[in-house]
């Protein structure tokens, strides 16, 4: 018989219920069957957004429906349940195992379609595999409270059923419906299940270990074990399942659909499904030797092995970090070590303390006595959670004028305890001057405004290059509301090229994004960055949901950054275009403010501490065009600088 809809469930047009008769030998669970289980993951959905399941965990119920390219009714069936339940709270996805479907062609389908509903890509099909997905259709209605499935069958009143009984706290009467329409999803690694027991640890996940996660899990590095045997991987096996599943481990989170970079340490498709089939099959041993004993007798390098002992190294005084508080910004100056001008190839720091270093800056200070030097001065190093040293790209180098003082200045955070930091610099010089010089100059907007308890916040902000340039590395940096940013190349006629995207932003590892081929930047063409902030109470590193956040310098506050290492086309160490860098950051303040990019500035793009100046925006728009042209915004503010703390430094 068909049974009555609550109220909500039976409002959503479209979900009919159906006969709980099922053909022969198919039919919801018992009463007391044992729920699914569902483990934790994190999937890029259609958007390129980290979707990341056990973030969730606060909402009352999570839908989530197997769909590919062409599934269009079910698509508008589910839009049509996630519009009715968005107000309660509960979270609606559409999951695409197919391994058919590209991420742009589901992205197009779904503009066309008007879907909002996230669709998470499955690429890997580890999440529809550990599901045990069939077919298209099938919904699974979790509840957060047990991580259990609550429901699993076709999109009918059932399913609507289920998430009303778990928005009263209840268990749904019916679990299970048996699904035989929609096309059956393949799934080709089911087919040789019962070979994961084979795979070769010795040869087949030793070897990937070795290559992609040894370097920080050694004797003495930063990874928390060192992976030095098969016994220490099969005790920490659940563990490395559950990291890469969620992204969280190798930590390069770069989109592997935009962009190949030099210094890529993820895994790829192969080697994560590799690792966690092997791991589900219990982890065996099998044959062959050990790999990893080897480990067992090295330490992590005192400096970077590709690097090695540097050529002058500084020592930087060592500083006392209090156990609690806010520690103001140490900036610190030295002595320069180069009596001479000097070029660099690359630069590597060693922090003192790790757990209380946020970051360091640095420039070099001229000697206002000394005659102006013959090549620029700029940043001599830099050093962020999770960063690697600086190596500039083949054929350039960083200047360093002789005499004056190198200034570093140190960020700090307590930890609870007091911590002494005495960090290193090592410097690693070209014997002869690099053919290009690097240059580095700062995506960010001084406008930063985060509304309190928000917790998908966007800003944007750009700047506009006005000669050819060939980008040498990219470097997002945010505190800890940061969570999705990317960048992007907008040129004259208004086409687009992604650069980098990291669906999900991870303070605790920062770093350079190097392409393997520098990426050429005509002239003309505006440098996007995005960058999307969670000041919800549900970001479990927020330090305050209820404030509305500003641009500040301290972990508490918030920066909207985005440095970008390049060198002009043109310039050579024997033609230096000081110019062309006095009129790239000529544009930062049009484009910190300009997120339509339409590059003038309109009464609702004054936000954050330049809000007031609404209120004299007839008076500041000399043309009464009804907005403010770049000469305009900078009579309105002739004093103010493009961006305070980091931004007034070189590179971070």
């Amino acid at each position: 018989m068909k049974r009555a809809l609550p109220a909500t469930s039976a409002a959503i047009a479209g979900l009919a219920l159906i006969t709980l008769s099922a053909p022969a030998g198919i039919a919801a669970d018992t009463p007391n069957a044992t729920p699914q289980h569902v483990d934790d993951f994190q999937l890029t959905d259609h958007t390129r957004l980290a979707q990341h399941l056990y973030y969730f965990g606060y909402t009352p119920a999570i839908v989530m429906m197997t769909r590919s390219n062409g599934t269009r009714t079910a698509d508008a069936e589910l839009q049509k349940l996630a519009d009715a339940y968005k107000a309660k709270g509960v979270i609606v996805w559409a999951l695409d195992s197919n391994l058919a479907d590209s991420r742009d062609a589901v992205a197009a389908e779904a503009a066309k379609a008007g879907l909002t509903v996230p669709i998470l890509m499955d690429e890997q099909q580890l999440v529809g595999e550990s599901l045990g997905v069939q077919r298209e259709g099938e919904v699974f209605v979790i509840d957060p409270k047990t991580w259990t499935v609550a429901y699993r069958g076709p999109l009918d009143g059932h399913a609507g059923q289920a998430v009303e009984a778990l928005l009263a706290g209840q268990k749904p009467s019916v679990t299970r419906v048996a699904l035989t329409a929609g096309k059956p999803v393949a799934f080709p690694e089911r087919a040789h299940a019962a070979d994961f027991a084979k795979i070769s640890y010795s040869k087949d996940i030793a070897p990937i270990l070795q290559e992609k996660c040894v370097s920080c899990h050694v004797n003495g590095g930063i990874g928390p074990f060192a992976m030095n045997s098969y016994d220490v991987i099969k005790g920490f096996s659940p563990m490395i399942r559950e990291t890469v599943r969620t992204r969280l481990m190798p930590p390069y989170f770069a989109d592997p659909h935009i962009g190949v970079f030099k210094n890529d340490q993820g895994l790829s498709p192969d080697q994560t499904k590799l690792l966690v089939h092997w791991i589900e099959a219990g982890a065996p041993r099998g044959e062959g030797p050990d790999p990893l004993l080897a480990n067992a007798s090295k330490h992590a390098p005192e400096w970077p092995t590709q690097l090695g002992k540097p050529d002058v190294i500084v020592d930087l005084p060592a500083f006392k970090v209090p156990a609690t508080g806010l520690v103001e910004y140490q900036n610190v100056r030295v002595d320069n070590p180069f009596s001479r001008d000097t070029w660099l190839r690359a630069i590597a720091m060693k922090p003192g303390d790790r757990r209380v270093l946020h970051h360091v800056v640095s420039n070099h200070v001229p000697d206002p006595n000394q005659p102006a030097a013959a090549i620029p001065g700029g940043s001599v190093g830099s050093y962020t959670p999770g960063a690697e040293p600086q190596v500039m790209a083949d054929g350039s180098g960083a200047p360093v004028p002789a005499g004056g003082k190198l200034n570093f200045q140190m960020h700090y955070t307590t930890m609870g305890k007091e911590a002494w930091d005495k960090t290193e610099v090592g410097f690693y010089t070209l014997k002869t001057p690099p053919q290009y010089i690097k240059r580095s100059a700062v995506i960010s907007t001084f406008a930063l405004m985060i509304p309190a308890g928000e917790a998908r916040h966007q800003e944007i902000a750009y700047l506009t290059f006005p000669a050819d340039a060939y980008l040498y590395t990219l470097y997002p940096h945010a505190h800890y509301r940061g969570m999705h940013v990317e960048l992007k190349a907008k040129t004259p006629d208004g086409k687009e090229q992604m650069l980098l995207s990291l669906p999900k932003y991870d303070f605790n590892w920062q770093r350079d994004y190097d392409p393997v081929k520098p990426i050429l930047v005509k002239a003309g063409t505006k440098l996007v960055a995005t960058w999307v902030y969670d000041n919800s109470e549900h970001n479990p590193a927020n330090p305050d949901p209820k404030r509305n956040v500003t641009w500040g310098e301290q972990t508490p506050d918030e920066m909207m950054y985005f440095r970008v290492n390049y060198r002009w086309a043109d310039e050579t160490v024997t033609n230096v275009r000081n110019d062309l860098q006095q009129k790239l950051f000529a544009s930062q303040m049009m484009g910190s403010l300009d997120s339509n990019l339409d590059g003038k500035i309109e009464p609702n793009e004054l936000k954050g501490p330049l809000a007031g100046l609404k209120a004299r925006f007839a008076e500041l728009d000399l043309n009464h065009d009804g907005v403010l042209d770049a000469k305009e915004l900078s009579a309105a503010m002739p004093s103010r600088r493009m961006a305070r703390g980091k931004g007034e430094t070189p590179d971070l």
